[in-house]
């Protein structure tokens, strides 16, 4: 996923061990279409029915506390695909809809087992951020947000091949 989500925790217990994780929810029940003309995102109908929310469990996991409290988690490593087939554990969404990144603090009380299929089940706190709402695409609608892209993402190196670029992109 890209731009990247990074988070901070404090106020934990050091030697408690915990689960960091992160689900992508629709935001609404609609699709949508970029208006190139406008430059902007219009509602062009009912959402395609919901995907089965997955749960993207940091690959470091568990943390204790005390870890939690000297670092910041990225969930650089986290990917997002439109295959509904994904037997990658992949995030699916479905393209042109709105999405909410929410990422959970699990407080592990069993550590014989380190999954998580039922956050109501575990005792946890929900973090939302208002700013990290999106919609979700397959390609980019905005030449500058593509270049942004390669330019920042560290998994878009392939595409950095200058001779590749247009006149517009140098």
């Amino acid at each position: 996923m890209f731009p990247t989500i990074r988070v901070s925790f404090n106020g934990l217990e050091a030697d408690t061990k915990y689960m960091v994780l992160m689900d992508i929810v629709p935001v609404d029940s609609k699709r949508y279409r970029y208006a190139y003309h406008r430059s902007s995102w219009l509602v062009a109908g009912k959402a395609d029915p919901p995907l089965p929310t997955r749960f993207y469990v940091h690959p470091d996991c568990p943390f204790t506390g005390e870890q939690l409290h000297k670092q910041t988690v990225s969930f650089e490593k986290l990917k997002l695909t439109n295959n509904m087939l994904d037997k990658n554990g992949h995030i699916i969404l479905n393209s042109m809809h709105k999405y909410q990144p929410r990422v959970h603090i699990v407080r592990k009380k069993d550590l014989s087992s380190t999954s998580v299929t039922n956050l109501e089940a575990e005792e946890f706190r929900t973090f939302i951020f208002p700013e990290t709402v999106f919609i979700a695409v397959t390609a980019y609608q905005n030449q500058l947000i593509t270049k942004l892209k390669i330019d920042s993402n560290p998994f878009a190196k392939g595409f950095r091949d200058s001779t590749r670029l247009t006149e517009y992109e140098r």
